[in-house]
């Protein structure tokens, strides 16, 4: 694909171009904006003064406009199944005052086409971007915590910021330059304000907490004890930035200065203090008022491998390998030879040793630490992903609880929204509750599958679950609900690993880094460079 390079301002503009769609998607002087893409056209507009709605009308032909909504926002996406297919739609936008006065906003035209796999690939990996770019906490430039489109959000919550989500959130930002969908300059003005707002955030011997408030900067409590360090979710931070650091580090001077910026920041985080003083494994949490009351000793198998290859990798406050065999290892208790639908697992996930845990655990440590080809004495680790997700689908087409919709185009069991608030969900622990970022970012690991459910999700579920920042949260066709929310940690896998299983990405920066080869090597790991 040929890139393009663009201001932010005129960045919607450019979706309305990158796919090769006709020219009468732009042969209309108008505010209105629209962009059509396989089932549905999506619309911009900016906000009218006096308008508090907005009436949203179609033509197919002839000027004979059908109402397809009414809406408050200045963005509407219309999903055209029942329109058909490769269609030329004009669109009229229509603003509506207080005193029931009409006002025509403008017209636009757009039109409908079949898409490819990787155009769908590139539609869905675009839109999810969007969550960390367009959706961004303003002053932090960081990933928020959750965005709920519904609305139903405490007031005094939407500025805080998640760490790790940022983290994930990076590898997009970076794709979206690599890909053209934002210049370099301003992908390297945004990382400019994340860097700056870190140096400046709280940060507890080095380690940043779980949420920040965006706007102060200040540790915003994930529980009661756990007002400190987060280790984990801030090695899932480093992750991204570290790719960041080796994306810059031979520019020019600007790009330069942002990646020894970063390098700084890698090398003020002590994870040698959080092994308490010495212990062969590290902990999760210290607290500056609880110090080390949660007491939560990372041991595997989880989410946190990347934890210790960090912590190994660090040039000035590395962990001993022992620290890895004794405490994640278990010295050797992490093996076990479990078999489910005839996938094997060679690691005892916690909790979960018959069918493996949630899908989350073979994707937050792999965004940038390469899976295929790593292995060390305990694992295969591309094996031990794939066949985890393997399970994890092969149980969801299983269904042994009957749960509607679900089987091989609908399948994916992770930590996400459900019917009852959050949950884990995982092979023996499911509520019938389908998280779509279980099967995206597993993509590396299963791509025909995967496909297969993205496709589904789209074509057949539509608007109930796809929107403005990709595919929504969960759903459960089960329970007919399906909620307009978003959460940065899902959001941030599906962008990041879709886009290694086209380029490889986010895995050659992360791996490029001569610290992390080392680290690997220290620990007893063999991989790709």
């Amino acid at each position: 694909m040929k890139k393009i390079r663009l201001s932010f301002y005129s960045m919607l503009l450019f979706v309305f171009t990158i796919w090769g769609c006709s020219s009468a998607d732009k042969t209309i002087d108008s505010p209105v904006q629209a962009k059509g893409y396989d089932r549905h056209v999506e619309l911009h507009w900016p906000k009218q003064s006096g308008i508090t709605q907005y009436e949203i009308w179609v033509s197919t032909e002839n000027n004979n406009f059908s109402k397809r909504a009414t809406v408050e926002d200045t963005i509407y996406m219309d999903f055209v199944n029942d329109l058909g297919n490769n269609l030329t739609l004009k669109y009229k936008v229509v603003g509506l005052e207080d005193s029931g006065k009409n006002t025509e906003v403008g017209l636009a035209m757009a039109t409908t086409k079949d898409f490819t796999d990787e155009e769908l690939l590139d539609m869905v990996e675009f839109y999810t971007f969007r969550y960390f770019w367009e959706g961004a906490e303003p002053i932090s430039g960081m990933g928020p915590e959750r965005i709920h489109i519904d609305g139903d959000y405490p007031q005094n919550d939407q500025s805080v910021v998640t760490t790790g989500g940022t983290g994930f959130g990076i590898f997009g930002i970076i794709a979206a330059i690599d890909r053209g969908w934002i210049n370099r300059e301003e992908g390297l003005n945004r990382f400019d304000k994340m860097v700056t707002f870190l140096e400046n955030a709280d940060r507890f011997h080095g380690v940043w907490p779980h949420w920040i408030y965006g706007e102060t900067g200040k540790a915003r409590s994930f529980s009661d004890k756990d007002n400190g360090g987060d280790l984990v979710e801030s090695a899932f931070l480093m992750q991204g930035l570290l790719a960041v650091r080796e994306y810059f580090k031979n520019g020019n001077d600007a790009e330069k200065t942002l990646a020894n910026r970063i390098d700084t920041l890698w090398k003020e985080m002590e994870w040698d203090w959080y092994t308490q003083g010495g212990h062969d494994v590290l902990y999760w949490h210290w607290s500056p008022t609880h110090e080390w009351e949660m007491n939560f000793p990372l041991e595997g198998y989880n989410e946190c491998l990347i934890t210790y290859v960090l912590a190994a990798s660090s040039p000035t406050h590395g962990i001993p390998a022992s620290a890895y065999h004794k405490g994640w290892a278990r010295s050797g208790g992490i093996n076990t030879n479990q078999k489910a639908y005839d996938y094997s697992l060679q690691l005892k996930h916690n909790g979960a040793e018959k069918m493996g845990g949630p899908l989350f655990w073979a994707h937050y440590s792999y965004l940038g630490l390469n899976p295929k080809g790593l292995t060390d004495q305990y694992a295969n680790y591309w094996e031990e992903n794939k066949n985890h997700t393997l399970i994890n689908r092969a149980w969801c087409i299983d269904n042994p609880n009957g749960f509607k919709g679900y089987g091989d185009d609908l399948w994916g069991l992770t930590a996400s929204y459900t019917v009852t608030g959050y949950s884990a969900h995982r092979p023996g622990a499911d509520l019938g509750v389908i998280s779509p970022t279980a099967a995206l970012s597993s993509i590396p690991y299963t791509p025909e599958e995967s496909l297969k459910v993205i496709k589904n999700l789209y074509y057949n579920y539509g608007e109930k679950v796809f929107g403005r920042y990709g595919f929504y949260d969960a759903l459960s066709p089960e329970n007919d609900y399906y909620p307009q929310r978003y959460l940065a940690i899902d959001q941030g896998p599906v962008v990041a690993m879709i886009e290694n299983y086209r380029s490889g990405l986010g895995w050659k920066l992360f791996m490029g880094a001569p610290e992390i080869q080392a680290g690997l090597k220290k620990l007893g790991f063999e991989s790709n460079p």
